[in-house]
């Protein structure tokens, strides 16, 4: 039976009806790939519950990216497909305290910053030459875990994406982006990154089977979590799930009822 496990985003969650933590399917989400090969934050302790204004999903990912939980559940889970997507790798990276963490919205809304652990803290900007060397090195370590563990039996899969730049049945166009509340972005340079990414993360992996369908790059206004440049029409999941489905991975993936994929943000 397959074993389906997302390195990404909810662009490829999203593709299956979210029905909670089936044992069909690990999403590992808000997380970037130094920052899965980093220590954890020292001193870093979550609280028992969600903190308020996040649900249980978003505060379980966030805190697997804090405390470094995520590869040892990658390797435990045995996938036998593997898929990655990069949309995720748009938030700035924080180090603090010999940790290195991604600067998500869930944990600017969780109140963690103002904890120990986090009181020296440096940002890393995602488009900085600083990030760029974290992450081909994050890149280069993703690769060489895949070869040395069991994930290499798996069906590698890489699902190409970009931030749409229109939206609509007339394709109007993107009205202002943000990653963070009141940090406006422009969608060229990070969709330039995303081809970077792409390419060397090909170049250093074994062998991967890709998956994209350029030609839906268009957001939906009407998509169930809101405009962004990276919720597309219905059009956009069919056609990566047709993909999917020739690289055996199945339309349907079963299990108990769950919790959402994570807000934009």
């Amino acid at each position: 039976m397959s074993r389906i496990a997302i390195i990404g985003s909810c662009i490829t969650r999203d593709l299956w009806p979210i029905r909670g933590d089936t044992e069909r399917l690990l999403y590992l989400s808000r997380t970037s790939l130094p920052s899965l090969f980093a220590s954890p934050v020292k001193g870093f302790r979550p609280s028992a519950a969600p903190p308020a204004g996040l649900g249980g999903f978003q505060h379980r990912a966030m805190v697997a990216d804090l405390q470094k939980t995520g590869l040892s559940a990658l390797v435990d889970f045995r996938p036998t497909h593997l898929i990655f997507d990069f949309i995720d790798e748009r938030f700035d990276l924080l180090s603090a305290d010999g940790g290195l963490v991604t600067h998500s919205w869930e944990l600017d809304v969780s109140g963690y910053l103002k904890g120990k652990g986090f009181r020296r803290r440096r940002q890393v900007p995602r488009l900085s030459a600083a990030c760029e060397r974290l992450w081909r090195d994050g890149a280069a370590e993703m690769a060489a875990f895949v070869r040395a563990t069991p994930l290499k039996d798996a069906t590698l899969i890489l699902h190409s994406a970009r931030w749409a730049d229109r939206y609509g049945d007339d394709a109007r166009p993107m009205p202002t982006v943000e990653i963070l509340p009141g940090r406006a972005e422009e969608i060229a340079p990070h969709n330039r990154l995303l081809a970077d990414y792409e390419a060397q993360f090909t170049a250093l992996m074994p062998p991967m089977a890709r998956v994209e369908a350029p030609e839906h790059w268009l957001a939906d206004d009407r998509h169930k979590w809101g405009l962004s440049p990276f919720h597309y029409v219905p059009a956009y999941y069919e056609a990566i799930l047709a993909q999917l489905a020739d690289l055996g991975v199945p339309r349907d993936l079963s299990g108990p009822a769950a919790a959402p994929s994570a807000r934009a943000a």
